[in-house]
Parts: C-alpha cells; structure tokens; sequence
C-alpha cells in the first residue's frame, strides 16, 4: 500500500482501537475495499496527520460534527477515541454542552446517553476516575 495509508491505518488504530479497525478493513469485501482503503489512507491518512491541530482537538472537533449530522454510532467511536487521545472530561462536558446549544438539546441529550454508555462500557467513573481529569 501507501506510506498515507500506513499512517492512517497507524492513526486509525491508536485513535479507534486495533481490533474495531482490524473488524472493519478484514471484513471488507470487493463492494467495499475500495472504500476501506480511501477512508484509511485520506482522513485518518492525510487528515488525521496534519500538524495544524492535535488529536485532543481533531477527536472534539469529530464529536461536534458527528452530534451535529447524527451520526450516534460514530459519534460513540470518537468518543472512545477521545478518552484514548487524554481528553480531559472537562473539555469533554463542555464540547457536549456546546453540542446541546448549537445542535438542539435532542443532541445533547444523546450525546451526554452515548457518553454514559462510553464510560459505563470502559468501567470508568467520571466521578472519581483520575484518568478523566
């Protein structure tokens, strides 16, 4: 392949997980491979590595798009992946407070479900999780 799509599927992997990424590209059939390999090698490729912003914000800027379009099931992907790049749950709380306000509370509210879900799923404690701070 591509040295765009070795760092996307590197990036890809870091931010997502290795076993979901790996699901998604060994499921991939003749319909869909082509786009596996776009995907890989142009967002997480090409986007996912520019140097003008970092994870932290690449991964809240993906949770204001995703609540916005009502993507749910990616919007919980990068969720997951934004507690994997260290965002802080403050700066968590408040991207999807803002979400709620641009958005429309029906997002926020999902948003703040998907969140619950996320930490319930993980084992972790916004409360009293020290790794959330």
């Amino acid at each position: 392949m591509s040295e765009m799509y070795d760092k996307g599927l590197q990036n890809r992997r870091e931010v997502l997980g290795a076993e979901y990424v790996d699901r998604a590209i060994d499921g991939a059939d003749s319909f869909n491979a082509e786009f596996q390999r776009i995907l890989t090698a142009y967002c997480w490729g090409e986007i996912w590595s520019g140097e003008g912003i970092d994870r932290k914000q690449r991964s809240l800027n993906n949770l204001c798009m995703t609540a916005a379009t009502g993507r749910g099931h990616e919007f919980e992907l990068h969720f997951r992946g934004a507690i994997r790049n260290g965002v802080s749950l403050a700066a968590l709380r408040d991207t999807l407070m803002q979400i709620a306000i641009y958005c429309g509370m029906p997002a926020g509210v999902e948003s703040f479900r998907i969140a619950r879900k996320v930490f319930e799923d993980l084992g972790l404690d916004p409360d009293a999780d020290e790794s959330l701070r």
